[in-house]
């Protein structure tokens, strides 16, 4: 075993904002698996949602949603690259096809935000409760337009489909366990990938704004969600450990790997961010943006909302 990592090595795990140092990375992690994976197909889908994202895609505008935004996508696409890589070191090995399969699913997994050029009314997030299938119809489009496998769109879909939240995981139908075990990489991915990101607490606030937004949820403020999210979260690691698996489990094989330490940091940061969450609630709601001052989200988060 090497010596435990510096906090600068850990902090640097979710610091994915920045898309080339992340496909750096997912290239790193992807040829611990097959040093000669093929990346075409999946660098060109992945600077084309850069594209979607950044409004330079033909016919869409930006992606203008503020938590689901490509920040979101980055972090995701990180944390289930380290899980596939992760389940593949203990033993269950992944084809290239799989591996390609996943990328793509997560890639794909929130483009339903994104609005046609001169639809642009609103963020996106009215789409909240439909942006899933809207991102099913985009993937659709997409790669039939490039002419490839309609195989890929039909092995994507129940993929995308797992990370709809309100969708119980156990009624969405696979052709087989193991295409079931690919869904659960991506569902826990975007699970974790979210709630490990430093800033997860501040960008609560966006994620109310959305939801404002859409009319979702009876959530009163900003502070009233904070106080919700505890219970969401025991919610979700029922799901994490039931529906889904598991398999977050495996992280830590990545990390045994490619750090020599028997530790997942994902559950780690999410446990420190659920624990500073429980410091925000017992305290009044008019402390709320003292407490959450990284990246100036709060306040940010407090201009749009007024």
């Amino acid at each position: 075993m090497k010596n435990s990592p510096m906090q600068a090595e850990i902090d640097e795990l979710f610091n994915n904002d920045d898309p080339r140092i992340v496909w750096a990375k997912v290239v790193d992690i992807i040829r611990r698996i097959n040093p000669d994976y093929d990346f075409s197909l999946v660098q060109s889908v992945y600077d084309d949602v850069l594209r979607l994202f950044r409004g330079a895609y033909p016919d869409y505008g930006a992606i203008k949603t503020l938590y689901h935004d490509l920040s979101h996508t980055l972090e995701v696409l990180i944390c289930g690259v380290r899980l596939m890589h992760g389940v593949h070191v203990s033993g269950d090995r992944l084809t290239d096809e799989e591996v390609t399969s996943i990328l793509l699913a997560i890639l794909m997994h929130d483009v339903g935000y994104a609005q046609r050029k001169g639809e642009e009314s609103g963020t996106g997030a009215q789409y909240t409760q439909t942006h899933v299938q809207r991102g099913i119809d985009f993937m659709r489009r997409y790669f039939s337009e490039r002419e490839l496998a309609p195989g890929i769109a039909v092995a994507l879909t129940g993929m995308i489909m797992g990370t709809e939240h309100n969708r119980p995981f156990s009624r969405i139908d696979f052709d087989d366990d193991r295409a079931r075990m690919l869904a659960r990489i991506v569902a826990t991915a975007d699970i974790t990938g979210q709630m490990a990101d430093r800033i997860y607490l501040e960008k609560l606030l966006f994620l109310y704004l959305e939801f404002r937004e859409a009319n979702f949820g009876s959530y009163q403020s900003m502070y009233d969600l904070l106080c919700q999210t505890n219970r969401f979260y025991e919610m979700t690691r029922e799901k994490l450990d039931g529906a889904l698996g598991g398999i977050y489990k495996k992280l830590a094989f990545h990390f045994i790997d490619t750090m020599g330490v028997d530790k997942n940091f994902y559950l780690e940061s999410i446990e420190k961010n659920m624990a500073y969450l429980s410091r925000i609630v017992a305290n009044d709601e008019a402390e709320l943006f003292n407490m959450l001052k990284r990246n100036g989200v709060a306040e940010r988060s407090r201009t749009l909302g007024n």
